[in-house]
């Protein structure tokens, strides 16, 4: 049991404790431990309360009714008494039962680690979109644990009732699921639209031909600062967790020749709620789409090898996994040289905040966006003009020569681009190709 308000004042925010459970018969991922129970202070306040105090159990399985054990419940409640909290905390996702049973025992409000991350969330959505994704997973969520809210009500069962408890606690109870149960349908056939809409806007990058490169990353790693970098974005960038949900897309100049757009997507966190993922689906989606992703890595964090574990995870869930992929190790301005981080071909150490490393980035970027680029000589009639500026704005132009009846023209371009002018192409001895 510990207890810590790092000094802040704790009258003016909600005083909460947090509670956490490692059972050797739960799944490693499931578990939580020092690390864990850390990042839920660090959710907890960014949700806008304060951690009086925690405590981690140790158990061979989780109790049945109030899934820490009635010991720890006491010491829990006793500290709650002494530091006048209102909430409790718990790192692991409780039942229904278990939350209606820790919420009598303890005396305060008790949420999970899904409920808190669903709060932040739909503090921080700004679009129509990000808060219709937001309002799906929260209802989701909270179907199967209405029973519990209606605990004041007794539900019908038979003679045993008590008078005047026989019905009205069950009817409101399937009314309030029919209304969620609508209100989920809605919401998904909403978001269904939204898809619609990005397919379209899909379709169109694809006409343009611009490559696609996507951010990832745990949450706070650095993805919108590095956004900015890249792109002069402008968009807001703060050090607390979720600061960004709502994606955000820019074009980037990655190199003389190579245009791209950057997408900065939602970041990761472990233990982020199932709904949260399906939910965010019509989002996230751009991942399995995009030509490239860079996973940012917030390398001064001790625990950047686990988090960069959980956004792999992720990743492979999302149908991503087989997409090139670039992993840029940020803040190396905070981690000096004694940093451990790896080193290879697409690991790439980076500032985002300083700029430090972009460069090098960018140049990676642009070697795997060009991977499959064409050579070609073409000779184009003076009826198609109009494609040496094309090609010039789209591709490496090495030479141009205006001769009788046609231009000849060598170039290294993209695969989309050369299908557009493959007609004109020659072979190295000047006869015309296919």
């Amino acid at each position: 049991m510990t207890n810590s308000t790092d000094g802040l004042d704790c009258n003016n925010v909600e005083r909460a404790v947090t509670a956490g459970l490692r059972a050797d018969s739960m799944a490693p991922d499931e578990r939580s431990d020092e690390q864990s129970m850390e990042e839920l202070e660090s959710l907890l306040r960014t949700a806008g309360g304060v951690c009086v105090g925690s405590a981690l159990q140790h158990r061979p399985s989780p109790d049945p009714r109030t899934f820490i054990g009635d010991g720890k419940v006491k010491e829990l409640r006793a500290l709650i008494d002494a530091e006048e909290c209102t909430l409790a905390v718990f790192d692991n996702e409780l039942s229904p039962s278990q939350t209606r049973a820790l919420g009598e025992e303890l005396g305060v409000r008790v949420i999970d680690r899904s409920t808190l991350i669903l709060d932040i969330f739909a503090s921080r959505a700004q679009s129509r979109e990000g808060r219709l994704q937001v309002e799906l997973a929260q209802y989701k969520y909270l179907l199967p644990r209405l029973t519990g809210m209606w605990s004041h009500l007794v539900r019908q069962t038979g003679s045993s009732a008590p008078i005047g408890t026989r019905g009205p606690g069950e009817t409101q109870l399937e009314t309030d699921r029919r209304h969620i149960r609508r209100r989920i349908a809605k919401l998904e056939d909403e978001l269904r639209d939204v898809r619609r809409v990005r397919s379209s806007q899909r379709r169109l990058r694809e006409k343009n031909a611009l490559p696609v490169v996507a951010l990832v990353g745990y949450t706070n790693s650095g993805k919108s600062t590095l956004l900015n970098a890249l792109t002069n974005a402008g968009i807001q960038a703060n050090d607390r967790l979720f600061d960004t949900l709502d994606t955000t897309t820019r074009r980037m100049r990655v190199n003389d020749r190579v245009e791209a757009l950057l997408s900065d997507t939602v970041g990761f966190i472990h233990k982020l709620p199932h709904h949260l993922i399906d939910a965010f689906g019509a989002t996230l989606e751009e991942l399995k789409f995009a030509d490239l992703l860079v996973h940012v890595i917030d390398s001064s964090n001790p625990e950047w090898d686990r988090q960069a574990r959980v956004v792999n995870a992720l990743i492979a869930r999302l149908g991503a996994e087989s997409k090139p992929r670039i992993e840029a190790f940020n803040k190396c301005d905070l981690t000096g040289r004694d940093a451990t981080v790896p080193h290879g071909t697409d690991a790439v150490e980076i500032s985002a905040k300083t700029g430090e490393g972009t460069d090098k980035l960018l140049a990676r970027i642009g070697e795997l966006l060009s991977s499959e680029d064409v050579r070609a000589l073409l000779r184009l009639p003076y009826s198609k003009g109009g494609l040496v500026d094309t090609l010039t704005r789209e591709g490496g132009v090495t030479r141009t020569e205006y001769r009788d009846g046609y231009i000849e023209m060598e170039a290294v371009l993209r695969p989309d681009v050369y299908g557009r002018v493959s007609q004109y192409a020659q072979s190295p001895d000047g006869a015309q190709e296919g």
